[in-house]
């Protein structure tokens, strides 16, 4: 049985666990392990609310990464500050208003120094963010997977080259 003791703890964050992060954590888990470092890193993913927890993530999201080879089926689950800040070395968002409703939640320096944002990863795309595809069409998903593709292999070759 593996510890996670000495891995890269890796928590992705968007409002509700069903789009965003969920491909975050499908695209960095295969980024990690075509690596062959899946020994190396925890990777999880959560929502700020609660609204969908125990759901996969929706399906347009799902169809959109199984097209491009990723299995996006994490479970829905929301962000809890008690347990997710002292779990996890980095927790990556999505936006602005992730990053501010994480960073409230912190009540150290040291937690809200944890949070950043998948925007500082991107070295493709000049963005501030990675926008919500939920009230979108099949574009808006696609940027979503764009971005999220080029914030996972910054965040690989961080974490690489540390």
């Amino acid at each position: 049985m593996s510890t996670t003791k000495d891995k890269t703890k890796l928590l992705f964050i968007c409002l509700g666990n069903i789009c965003r992060s969920p491909a975050a954590h499908a695209v960095m888990q295969q980024m990690v392990d075509n690596a062959g470092l899946t020994d190396q890193f925890l990777i999880d993913s959560a929502g700020i609310g609660g609204w969908h927890v125990g759901q996969l993530p929706d399906k347009r999201m799902r169809q959109h990464g199984a097209r491009r080879g990723y299995s996006v089926d994490h479970k829905a689950r929301q962000f809890t500050a008690a347990h997710d800040f002292s779990r996890f070395d980095r927790i990556i968002v999505m936006d602005e208003e992730n990053y501010s409703a994480i960073t409230a939640k912190a009540t150290t320096e040291n937690d809200a120094a944890k949070v950043v944002r998948m925007a500082d990863y991107f070295s493709r795309h000049d963005r501030p963010n990675v926008p919500d595809p939920y009230y979108g069409g099949a574009e808006d998903f696609e940027l979503a997977l764009d971005l999220i593709e080029d914030g996972c292999e910054g965040l690989l070759r961080h974490f690489l080259h540390k």
